[in-house]
């Protein structure tokens, strides 16, 4: 098992890589509030994982009242607010992919690195900082074909701006403190913990909502999806990610999540036909060479 842990980066790219396809599963959902989504997939989840009951609910007793709240935290910003944030964020420009929106969601590691370096007391060296820099900057070329930004999205751009920052600082920040309860637990505690609690937070917010009415509207093709979700781009990735975050930097971590847009593009290129511009090509090859860099800050 020690071998592992130099693979701990590894497993953050492979967790990534599934991310990259959720856009895809994801498309039969787009009827259903994110609300609801984020509800299912949780809770299928959950249920999963309580056939795994023994493996995990030992490490309860390791947990300090300090754990149980980080991670309480994390399942309300990262599993609930997060993606109703970023989703509505998105429903205010229309669901254009070339945005502001998306634009600052790229900026996501700069709130990692900051929890880290704030809550976690990570070293952030120099160095360090170059490469990420570099990994940014290549993860706009790889996001942003030809480099072009639409900013022409109509009345609700500032507000989606807003939402997009809130939604990027609430994953971020959820990066530094998932590793905080990871130094406690094992990786698949920390895993159903955040698919208990966040069922509850998502079920607060479709009550607030008053959507209660969606959670019976599921078609049988919808059931199918979130139950494919939750064995790959959801439960099963988050088990993995977390499986690598426990080895591997919080500031190491976040930059090796930016395989995620470089994969999206690819899967946009055999799946939808989508054309890479140089541009993009040229971010993939950065990109790649920043997170090699980069994994050898891992202590």
């Amino acid at each position: 098992m020690s071998k592992l842990k130099d693979f701990g980066p590894l497993f953050i790219i492979i967790a990534a890589l599934l991310w990259s396809f959720d856009g895809v599963l994801r498309r039969g959902l787009y009827t259903l509030p994110p609300t609801v989504v984020v509800f299912y997939e949780h809770l299928l989840g959950i249920i999963i994982l309580l056939f795994l009951i023994p493996k995990w609910l030992p490490d309860f007793k390791k947990m300090t009242r300090k754990e149980w709240l980080a991670i309480g935290v994390v399942s309300l910003f990262s599993g609930a607010l997060g993606t109703i944030f970023y989703t509505a964020a998105l429903g205010k420009v229309n669901y254009i992919q070339y945005s502001v929106v998306v634009l600052l969601q790229q900026l996501q590691p700069i709130w990692a690195i900051s929890a880290a370096a704030i809550l976690l007391k990570e070293k952030i060296t120099k160095n360090f900082i170059i490469w990420a820099l570099l990994a940014l900057v290549a993860a706009y070329f790889v996001t942003f074909k030809d480099l072009t930004v639409n900013l022409q999205t109509g009345a609700g751009t500032v507000i989606a701006a807003g939402l997009a920052l809130l939604a990027g600082v609430l994953w971020g920040s959820s990066t530094a403190i998932s590793k905080y309860v990871l130094n406690k637990v094992s990786f698949l505690t920390a895993t159903a913990l955040r698919f208990l609690l966040a069922p509850i937070f998502a079920f607060m917010f479709i009550a607030a909502l008053n959507q209660t009415s969606a959670l019976y509207t599921l078609t049988q093709a919808q059931w199918v999806s979130l139950l494919l979700i939750t064995l790959s781009t959801g439960m099963v990735a988050l088990a993995i990610y977390y499986y690598g975050l426990k080895k591997t930097p919080a500031r190491v971590t976040t930059i090796c999540e930016l395989v995620w847009p470089a994969s999206a593009i690819f899967i946009d290129y055999f799946y939808f036909q989508k054309v890479l511009s140089p541009t993009q090509i040229l971010g993939v090859a950065a990109l790649l060479f920043a997170i090699y860099k980069i994994t050898s800050f891992r202590k």
